[in-house]
């Protein structure tokens, strides 16, 4: 049998991104949660980045991917590619060998899935963990990715999403909120502090996954072109303007510039440009950066308190608001030039109501679907830790070891 050629340079690059993609998880996400978790909590915090990494590729091949890009319905793909039937050689997706598109795909659900233990950390039971990592993968993570990139009816109905604003964050942003309102708030919250055990680590995961967003953002161009080279140049742009942003509102309002509020801005101006990033112009994604960064500020500085959720490292603040703003801001910014649709800017006011729904519609499947999922869970074990296993710490209750 011939071999399908492919283009040699777009089938490296793609799978270069899969390596940076993957390392944003382990060791990036791993060690930006970890730094930011108490001393007694940071092995079990990697555990749960790394766990996701295994569960999620297992579930990936055997179910999510052919839910995910398996077919062309509206709301689900199929189950023609379940176990990865009929991809071979000689298969392809687009002008990328279906394997390498598959596990492109694939580490992004692996992120997306680990974003969401930041809401949970220092409480969630490992066991609980175990069970909703494939299941959420299945039933919310793969639907949504096949309704905005798999031909579903967001993709149809025009939503731009070019790296996962609304797939990736705002999907597991809205599911690390209703997990950590279904846990309640860690054991004194908010009234004992509970500052990170070490910020090193904290900065470094947040450099990897700096570093992995080329591949992210990158990546989505499926190919080593311009479209690539655009969408990392406006990917450092953004996380520039937000990490400035960020430790500027930081000074003004406090009279000092945290380390972790730097870091946090950088990451929710990556969140903001990712789905923008094939759509936008480099003014834009300056803009993006700013807006997204303040947005997140307020979720991550008042919106706990004033709501009283405990969202424990904040994947709901900067992922769900940082992914929301990214989303109808690519609906302002969105250039004809770039993505071929104009935005706002451009006098389609259309486009932001498009962006807008279309990133509720996910938000709302993803909540009450996390809540479901959670509930049934709920019946048959507990979600949380033990008060006493939570007071010792969870690496040596749930892992018998110490960091």
């Amino acid at each position: 049998m011939t071999e399908t050629v492919f283009a040699a340079g777009d089938v490296a690059w793609v799978l270069t991104a899969c390596a940076l993609v993957l390392m944003m998880t382990v060791p990036g996400l791993a060690l930006f949660y970890g730094g930011m978790v108490r001393r007694t909590n940071v092995l079990s915090t990697l555990m749960q980045a790394l766990t996701a990494a295994v569960l999620v590729t297992l579930a990936w091949v055997i179910a999510g991917y052919s839910i995910a890009f398996g077919g062309e319905g509206a709301l689900f793909g199929g189950f023609s590619k379940l176990g990865l039937s009929g991809v071979g050689l000689d298969s392809a997706s687009g002008a990328l060998p279906e394997t390498v598109f598959i596990l492109f795909q694939l580490t992004f659900a692996i992120i997306t899935v680990a974003i969401i233990a930041g809401a949970a950390a220092e409480r969630l039971n490992f066991a609980a963990w175990v069970v909703f990592v494939p299941v959420w993968l299945l039933l919310v993570y793969a639907p949504i990715a096949h309704w905005v990139w798999g031909g579903g009816f967001l993709h149809a109905a025009g939503v731009l999403d070019f790296a996962g604003g609304a797939v990736v964050h705002i999907n597991s942003g809205v599911a690390g909120l209703v997990l950590a309102l279904k846990l309640g708030p860690r054991r004194g919250w908010p009234r004992e502090g509970q500052p990170p055990h070490n910020l090193v680590l904290t900065v470094i995961g947040a450099g990897l996954l700096w570093v992995g967003w080329f591949g992210f953002n990158g990546g989505s161009a499926l190919g080593a072109g311009a479209l690539a080279g655009h969408a990392a140049l406006v990917t450092q742009i953004a996380a520039a303007a937000a990490a400035l942003t960020w430790a500027g509102l930081e000074w003004g309002i406090k009279g000092k510039a945290s380390v972790l509020g730097a870091a946090s801005g950088a990451v929710a101006g990556l969140v903001g440009v990712t789905p923008a990033a094939g759509f936008v112009e480099p003014y834009g994604a300056l803009l993006i950066g700013v807006l997204t960064a303040a947005a997140a500020f307020v979720a991550v500085g008042w919106f706990k308190r004033w709501f009283g959720y405990d969202d424990s490292l904040d994947a709901f603040g900067l992922h769900g608001i940082g992914g929301l703003a990214g989303a109808i801001l690519t609906g302002v910014f969105a250039s004809s030039a770039i993505g071929g649709t104009g935005g706002l800017v451009e006098g389609n006011i259309g486009l932001v109501w498009t962006q807008t729904w279309g990133a509720l519609a996910a938000a709302g499947y993803c909540a009450v679907a996390t809540f479901l999922i959670l509930w049934v869970m709920e019946r048959f074990m507990s979600l949380r830790v033990d008060p006493e296993d939570e007071i010792t710490g969870l690496d040596v209750a749930l892992h018998g070891e110490s960091a």
